[in-house]
């Protein structure tokens, strides 16, 4: 027996879109909700993204500081 994925749940809103943007994606077959959610997850990538790297900033800096003043461990055994 294959046992799919659960589906994610869906839950109906109302957003307003540019409506020469929404007639073209219309005439083109476009699917508005997928292409909606698909920007919205993209969106909170970018969001995740940008606030991981402000939360790890003092340490990515740190470790930055750490290779100009000490070389890249293990530099010895690169191979390129």
């Amino acid at each position: 027996m294959n046992a799919l994925p659960p589906r994610p749940r869906r839950r109906a809103t109302n957003i307003t879109l540019d409506a020469t943007l929404l007639a073209e994606a219309k005439a083109a077959g476009i699917n508005i909700s997928q292409a909606c959610e698909n920007g919205l997850a993209r969106e909170l990538k970018a969001a995740r993204e940008a606030q991981w790297l402000e939360e790890n900033k003092a340490a990515l800096e740190w470790a930055n500081r750490w290779v100009e003043e000490n070389g890249l461990p293990l530099e010895e055994y690169r191979m390129f």
